[in-house]
């Protein structure tokens, strides 16, 4: 899953376990100006570098997994969590933004200029 928006606030890394370090992200995501959604966003693990190079501000696009589970606490009461889990993410716009294309132009394959013919 995608989702762009603009970033409102980027977490230090925290260890959370031995074996676990995670950083958390806030992504402004704004389908009504009115009312501008702030969705929580973890890196876990090598993940937490990915946020390194971003800034307050920048407008990003975020590709995550939504994870869900169940836990039981002592009473017996099942409740669910759900995260959203980022593992890449681009800046569309800010001080961290390339001023380069990720991409190559298309490649011109016509091999002469006279070959207005379609193959078909």
């Amino acid at each position: 899953m995608e989702i762009k928006g603009k970033i409102h606030e980027v977490s230090p890394t925290v260890q959370v376990t031995e074996s676990l370090k995670k950083r958390e992200l806030i992504l402004e995501y704004i389908e009504n100006p009115q009312y501008p959604e702030y969705l929580k966003f973890e890196a876990i693990q090598d993940r937490c570098n990915l946020l390194d190079t971003v800034k307050v501000g920048d407008d990003v696009e975020v590709f995550f997994n939504l994870r869900g589970r169940p836990w039981t606490d002592k009473t017996g009461k099942k409740t669910y969590f759900n995260s959203l889990q980022l593992w890449k993410i681009n800046i569309l716009a800010g001080a961290g933004a390339s001023a380069t294309p990720a991409y190559a132009p298309p490649a011109d394959l016509s091999s002469s200029p006279d070959e207005d013919d379609l193959p078909f």
